[in-house]
């Protein structure tokens, strides 16, 4: 039977963890095996200590310090067993429903990476932050120019793998940058990727988000410097 290691980079979500578990849990992923995945990345709101009584529950790991989302992927990848690797964040902006279709066309072997676009309009999402959205397009234009694809959302949490396809996919981006990365060797081994539409419920700083106009510029040197090196 198959599997699906789903991948769950955490750093202060206490509110939401257990929302967002609750969902993986119940959501179908095509009937395929689960492995969830939890990484903690030194969260400071009482999440560490929370995800320490799940331990008997999911596969965990811990780091000893802030080092970002990339990093934690990379630890999660290295733990991984799965035939398909999933990501997701630890808070409510997207819905583990739409991992179906993605991970169906690696299933039916039309894909090897499948890209879950916010920006399709045909799945309800939230409205963008302007500067996001602009942001957004930028890094994602610049990965067309770049690469020569045609992607519409280069910068989505929702990426689904089949796992040969990274084995010989050397990780180094600890933060946001990891987006950018994943995505640049991908298209360079000119892996079989696609994009399905999902939905999204896209949060406000105030409501915990995380990345900055920071990570788009560290997004930019990543996509220049994988193109010519690496």
């Amino acid at each position: 039977m198959m599997k699906v290691s789903i991948i769950v980079p955490v750093f202060n979500e206490i509110n939401t963890l257990d929302k967002i578990l609750e969902k993986i849990e119940s959501a179908n992923f095509c009937g395929l095996q689960k492995e969830i995945i939890l990484i903690d990345d030194m969260s400071t709101d009482g999440t560490r200590e929370h995800i320490k009584t799940l331990e008997n529950k999911y596969k965990i790991f811990y780091h000893e310090k802030n080092q970002g989302k990339g990093a934690a992927i990379r630890t999660g990848m290295f733990h991984m067993t799965g035939d398909i690797m999933v990501i997701q964040d630890a808070d409510l902006e997207y819905d583990p429903v739409d991992y179906e279709d993605l991970i169906k066309l690696i299933i039916d072997d039309k894909a090897d990476v499948v890209y879950g676009s916010r920006l399709t309009g045909a799945k309800p999402s939230r409205s963008f932050m302007f500067t996001h959205l602009l942001g957004n397009k930028l890094l994602t234009l610049t990965t067309n120019i770049l690469y020569g694809a045609t992607l519409t959302d280069m910068e989505t949490c929702y990426k689904a793998f089949r796992t040969s396809i990274l084995k010989d996919i050397e990780i180094k981006s600890d933060r946001f940058d990891f987006e950018p990365e994943i995505t640049a060797k991908i298209l360079k081994k000119k892996a079989r990727l696609y994009e399905l539409p999902i939905s999204y419920y896209g949060r406000e700083y105030t409501e915990g988000k995380k990345i900055t106009w920071k990570d788009g510029i560290h997004a930019i040197i990543a996509l220049l410097k994988f193109r010519f090196m690496d």
